[in-house]
C-alpha cells in the first residue's frame, strides 16, 4: 500500500507500553500515527528493568539493519548514546524526541556523555514542549537543533454514558452529593499531589474528595500523608488502573487537577494527561508551569493557575464545581480544542515533514 510519506523510519523506544507514563504514551502514539502515513518500524523495550539490555540490544540491531532505513528516530533523548553511535559508524541521519528529564537529568557522567556529547551530536532534537527547547539551551545545546512539535492525542476515545454508580464502585463510597476532582499519571514529586492534598484539598468544601490513579516513586509519601493529615475519608488512591477504569474516571469525575510544584532537575515536558482529560471533555485546572502550558491553552482547553498557590486553585475548582452548566459547556469546547490542535494524524504529519527534511 502506498503510503502518504516513503520515508523509511527506523524507530527506537527505550520504553514502550505496557509500561505506563508520559514517554510510552508519546511513544506509542507517534510509532502507531508514523506507521499509517510512512514506512516505520519499531524497536522497542517493554520492561523497565531492562533497559541497560535493551539500548546495548538496540544499538547493535540499528547497526546490522541500518542499510534498510533512510532515518534513526529515538523516542528519547536517553538513547542518545545509540543515535551517537549509529550516526558514527553509518553515516545515517538521526533524530531524537526529547521530553526534559532526559537532558535535566542530574547526574555527573550523564550530564558530560548524554547532555554534552552524545545528545547534541544528533541531527535534530524534537522537543515536545517549549521549556524542554529552553532546558537545553540552558545546558549549552544549540537552539537550531531543536524544533518544538507537540505531543499528539488519540481522540478517538471511549465516550460511554458512564453512571456515577460506576464510579462509587470503583472507590467504594457513595458520591451522591460529592464533587470529584481527579489526577493521574506517574506518581512522582513534580506532580505536586503531596502539596495539593497538604494545602488545597483542606481548604476546599468537604463534599469535596480526591481521586489519584497512578503509581510512582511517590506513592508511599502521599499514603503517609493522607494518614497524617487525617484525609482517608477524602482521599482515595486506586494505583496503576486498567484502561476500562480510565475510562470510568475520565467520564464520570468533575475536574481533573495537575498541580504541579518546582522540582530541580525534573521538569514536566509536556503534560499529557492533562491533555487528555480535556480531550473527554473534562475542565482541567494545572500549573502556569513547564510542559503544562504547551498541553493546556487558558481558557481553551483548560485553566492555568500559578504553582504553590493555593489561593487560587481553591478559588477556581470552587468557581468550576459551582456551575455544573458551565463545566458541560466548557468541556465540549476543550475537546474540540484538543482536536483542532493535538489529534495524532496532524502531529505525525509535522514529524514526517521534519524527518524527511534531514534525508
Amino acid at each position: 500500500m502506498n503510503k502518504l510519506y516513503p520515508t523509511r523510519i527506523l524507530f527506537i523506544s527505550h520504553s514502550y507500553p505496557p509500561i505506563v507514563g508520559g514517554v510510552e504514551t508519546h511513544n506509542f502514539g507517534l510509532f502507531t500515527s508514523l506507521s499509517i502515513i510512512s514506512d516505520c518500524t519499531l524497536i522497542a523495550n517493554t520492561n523497565r528493568i531492562l533497559i541497560p539490555v535493551f539500548m546495548f540490544y538496540a544499538t547493535l540491531r540499528a547497526l546490522f539493519g541500518i542499510q534498510k532505513y533512510d532515518i534513526v528516530l529515538l523516542g528519547s533523548g536517553l538513547l542518545g548514546i545509540t543515535g551517537w553511535i549509529v550516526k558514527k559508524l553509518t553515516g545515517k541521519p538521526v533524530v531524537a524526541v526529547i521530553h526534559g528529564l532526559d537532558i535535566t537529568y542530574n547526574r555527573l557522567i550523564y550530564k558530560k556523555l548524554w547532555v554534552r556529547r552524545f545528545i547534541p551530536s544528533l541531527d535534530k532534537l524534537i522537543a515536545v514542549g517549549k521549556s524542554t527547547v529552553k532546558a537545553g539551551i540552558d545546558r549549552g545545546i544549540p537552539k537550531d537543533k531543536f524544533v518544538f512539535i507537540p505531543n499528539g492525542i488519540n481522540i478517538h476515545k471511549h465516550y460511554i454514558s458512564y453512571s456515577r454508580h460506576k464510579l462509587e464502585n470503583i472507590i467504594k463510597i457513595g458520591i451522591t452529593r460529592k464533587s470529584v476532582l481527579l489526577t493521574s499519571g506517574r506518581l512522582v514529586k513534580r506532580k505536586g499531589i503531596a502539596w495539593f492534598i497538604q494545602n488545597v484539598l483542606p481548604k476546599l468544601d468537604d463534599s469535596v474528595i480526591y481521586v489519584i490513579a497512578g503509581d510512582g516513586p511517590e506513592k508511599r509519601n502521599i499514603i503517609s500523608l493522607i494518614s497524617e493529615t487525617g484525609q482517608k475519608n477524602r482521599v482515595f488512591m486506586l494505583g496503576r488502573i486498567s484502561d476500562q477504569v480510565r475510562d470510568i474516571l475520565f467520564n464520570t469525575c468533575d475536574i481533573f487537577v495537575q498541580p504541579n510544584i518546582m522540582i530541580s532537575g525534573d521538569i514536566e515536558g509536556f503534560g499529557i494527561s492533562a491533555l487528555e482529560a480535556a480531550s473527554y471533555k473534562m475542565p482541567v485546572v494545572a500549573s502556569r508551569l513547564e510542559g503544562l502550558q504547551d498541553a493546556i491553552k487558558d481558557g481553551e482547553n483548560g485553566f492555568l493557575v500559578e504553582p504553590e498557590n493555593s489561593d487560587k486553585y481553591v478559588l477556581k475548582i470552587m468557581e468550576l464545581l459551582g456551575n455544573k452548566n458551565f463545566r458541560k459547556s466548557f468541556g465540549e469546547k476543550a475537546r474540540q480544542y484538543v482536536i483542532d490542535n493535538y489529534q495524532w494524524r496532524e502531529i505525525a504529519i509535522r514529524y514526517a515533514e521534519e524527518l524527511k527534511r534531514l534525508i
